[in-house]
């Protein structure tokens, strides 16, 4: 606990929060006040934190829509609690991650998505072309608190880190104005949620090498690769026993698969054979999913300026592009592209509701009379053919 409340340690902890930002928990503290409040309390909750005194406050519960239906339960937790679990997390990963398991990429240091993709692709190259892909139910709202606890005490033996973790762990939810305890689960917002994720399934891990499985697992969502459907199905059966009797886990049947991997999708990545050769490419529920937020930004009926549209259109897509680069089909980014202009264009069109407008601006781009003439008149609006889509 002396090495989490260092004073260097929680200097990194706090530029670290202030640049994740983020909403205010159940006190409204926003981040840009969180400096005021450590001047007023820290003293205190330093203290109380190496006495091992100190309580959390419960999280503000937030439901977001999952990208396949449904929604997602997050935890935000207080700017101080923020602060608090960063400074853990800070100390605690040194501790742990140096031990865990290759085949483990989410939220690690030097790991990102697109490794474990790569790594996923070399497997099919190498003939393990079916894959058990395992969906654990409600990973962040089940986890058993005794079975995690038992795995960090394996490396931490200072009591009052122990009990800490397990204070975030029970802090509870604030549910209409009154104070839920948890018994299970660990909220996912807080940033030392993915350590203990990984902390619990590096069991998981461990048992597939030690049984020589091939795989890839990013926080809850771990892809086997086999090489016939046979070897999949007895696999899957396998470690469904191992998660529900080892770790109390549960695999969502409904969205768990034998099956091969241009059949399925894995950190919204899917791959396809050409001449050959294994390649990777966006899943279809990606392309689906980007086109809905682009019909977001550019519904006609929301009374917002062009200059605004595309502004949000380019932070947006700046990240998507960003993350989504390793896919190698050129003309889906195309046809994308295209489909968003269109798009564009006819949030334009609305706007120049008079033909005397549409015959102004069109000129005004250095069209042809007679091109000019032919749209500014069009009944239909206009078409994806237009000069100014070019």
């Amino acid at each position: 606990m002396e090495q989490v409340v260092a004073r260097d340690n929680m200097w990194a902890a706090l530029k670290r929060v202030e640049e994740n930002g983020g909403a205010a928990g159940i006190d409204g503290v926003q981040v840009t006040r969180l400096r005021d409040l450590l001047r007023e309390r820290w003293p205190q909750v330093r203290e109380e934190l190496l006495q091992g005194t100190y309580r959390p406050q419960p999280v503000r519960r937030v439901e977001i829509p999952k990208p396949g239906g449904g929604t997602r339960l997050l935890g935000i937790p207080t700017v101080l609690d923020r602060l608090i679990q960063q400074a853990l997390l800070q100390v605690l990963t040194p501790i742990f991650d140096p031990t865990f398991s290759g085949a483990s990429y989410g939220f690690r240091p030097g790991k990102r998505a697109h490794d474990a993709v790569r790594r996923a692709r070399q497997y099919v190259e190498a003939g393990y072309d079916w894959v058990v892909d395992l969906d654990i139910e409600k990973f962040f709202d089940r986890v058993n608190h005794d079975i995690l606890m038992s795995r960090v005490a394996r490396k931490v033996t200072d009591k009052r880190v122990l009990k800490l973790i397990r204070r975030y762990l029970q802090a509870g939810v604030m549910l209409n104005g009154v104070a839920v305890r948890t018994e299970e689960g660990t909220p996912q917002g807080g940033p030392l949620s993915p350590l203990l994720a990984n902390i619990l399934l590096d069991d998981l891990d461990k048992e597939l090498e030690k049984r020589g499985h091939k795989f890839v697992r990013y926080a809850d969502d771990c892809n086997i690769y086999v090489r016939s459907q046979r070897a999949g199905e007895r696999v899957m059966e396998s470690i469904r026993n191992f998660l529900q009797e080892r770790l109390k886990l549960k695999v969502n049947e409904h969205k768990s698969a034998v099956d091969r991997p241009w059949k399925l999708k894995y950190l919204g990545f899917s791959m396809y054979k050409n001449q050959g050769k294994v390649l990777v490419r966006l899943a279809p529920q990606t392309i689906e999913r980007v086109k809905n937020k682009i019909r977001e930004f550019t519904s006609r009926s929301k009374p917002v300026s062009m200059e605004e549209r595309i502004k949000r259109i380019n932070a947006y897509m700046g990240g998507w592009m960003g993350y989504f680069a390793l896919a190698e089909t050129p003309s889906v980014f195309e046809s994308i592209e295209g489909w968003m202009r269109r798009r564009l264009r006819m949030c334009l069109w609305k706007q120049w509701k008079r033909v005397r407008t549409r015959y102004r601006e069109l000129r005004a781009l250095g069209l042809p009379e007679e091109v000019v003439h032919h749209f500014a008149n069009a009944r239909k609006g206009l078409m994806s053919g237009c000069p100014m889509g070019r």
